[in-house]
């Protein structure tokens, strides 16, 4: 019987140590997407000819609003942000942590780029910065409300670099021409339209989409509309499964337990003699 204890005992330990079996490793899918998002900071976007809520605001505010809202979405996501005006900057490369590229966001302001608005250096900018990304994966949102006037390249040139990179680049033109609306009672009119033509032809030349939002709940549409276009399928990073083997050792002590108190008395003493 104290063979038989001792025995039991041993495996006890050896469940407490949580054995566990490693299965093959197995490389999980999840939807994620890899984009830049870049944003005209041109004084245009100054202009107060919005509404969000019931407030009027101007463009800039109303974009910010909007895209918060998109990365607050965007988990298990790697976005950067890029922003234009007279020239054309990265404020955030590519990054899993969205709050820091809500936070940037939030503190641009239109004008602190430049004025003026050079659409083909910031495609430019994009390119460089997503091509050593995985192909199918290279994906710009450039969201402007005014044409080209400054820059060395132009937009049609950079979508050509763009196609080549394999960089697909939506583009959004925001405000521009419409009706305005009363502030206060006083007539407030759109300003300079949106080069929607240039916009159109840089999308369909790297495979993107171009769309067309006068007011931010056209442009929130735009944003879930995105969401539906990009998703992509990438490997995480391999993983073994864990298989508790716990379960083995414990039966095999408690069997053994059963095992001894049902053996017969005078067994019990030739087991212990024998163990002895």
């Amino acid at each position: 019987r104290g063979g038989l204890a001792l025995l039991a005992w041993l495996l006890l330990c050896a469940a407490a140590a949580r054995p566990q079996q490693l299965g093959e490793a197995v490389a999980p899918q999840q939807q994620a997407r890899q984009m830049l998002l870049a944003v005209d900071l041109s004084g245009s976007m100054s202009e107060v000819d919005m509404m969000l809520g019931m407030q009027p605001v101007d463009r800039l505010t109303a974009a910010k609003a909007v895209i918060a809202d998109f990365l607050q979405r965007r988990s298990g996501d790697r976005v950067g942000l890029l922003v234009f005006g007279q020239r054309a900057y990265m404020l955030t490369p590519l990054t899993l942590d969205l709050a820091a590229v809500r936070e940037q966001l939030r503190d641009t302001a239109a004008g602190m780029a430049g004025r003026e608005t050079a659409l083909g250096d910031a495609i430019g900018l994009a390119v460089k910065r997503l091509r050593e990304q995985p192909e199918g994966q290279r994906v710009l949102v450039l969201l402007t409300d005014g044409v080209n006037t400054a820059g060395v390249l132009p937009p049609l040139k950079a979508a050509e670099l763009a196609a080549t990179e394999r960089v697909r680049v939506h583009t959004i033109a925001f405000g521009g021409s419409g009706g305005g609306f009363s502030l206060f009672g006083v007539p407030v009119q759109p300003g300079e339209d949106v080069d929607e033509d240039t916009l159109r032809a840089v999308a369909e030349a790297t495979g993107g989409r171009f769309f067309r939002a006068r007011d931010a709940d056209e442009l929130a549409g735009i944003y879930a509309e995105l969401e539906r276009l990009e998703p992509v399928d990438v490997d995480a990073a391999p993983v073994r499964p864990r298989r508790e083997a716990y379960a083995w050792p414990l039966a095999g002590a408690l069997a053994l337990a059963l095992l001894a108190f049902a053996m017969p008395a005078g067994r019990r003493r030739e087991a212990g003699g024998a163990a002895a």
